[in-house]
């Protein structure tokens, strides 16, 4: 699936995907591969993407997730890569 994170300063990730974990207002929530049509907003916490066998985390805080056709996009009000 293609994902997207962006902040209103910059694009932080653009590219393939096998899993988001999100930080939704009410809890986690986890997207793969063609997951059905969804929109939440974004809480406080770590955003995780997993690209094969490698894993890019970001802190991201307000905004939204959304889900559409195979295609997840996070617009954050904040959001930085994570310290590993």
């Amino acid at each position: 699936m293609r994902v997207s994170v962006v902040s209103p300063e910059q694009v932080l990730f653009e590219g393939d995907a096998s899993s988001v974990v999100a930080p939704a207002y009410d809890g986690q929530v986890g997207i793969l591969p063609r997951h059905a049509p969804f929109m939440a907003l974004l809480g406080e916490g770590t955003l995780a993407i997993r690209t094969g066998d490698e894993e890019s985390r970001f802190g991201v805080s307000g905004g939204f997730i959304q889900v559409v056709d195979n295609v997840v996009r996070v617009v954050a009000e904040r959001a930085q890569p994570a310290a590993v």
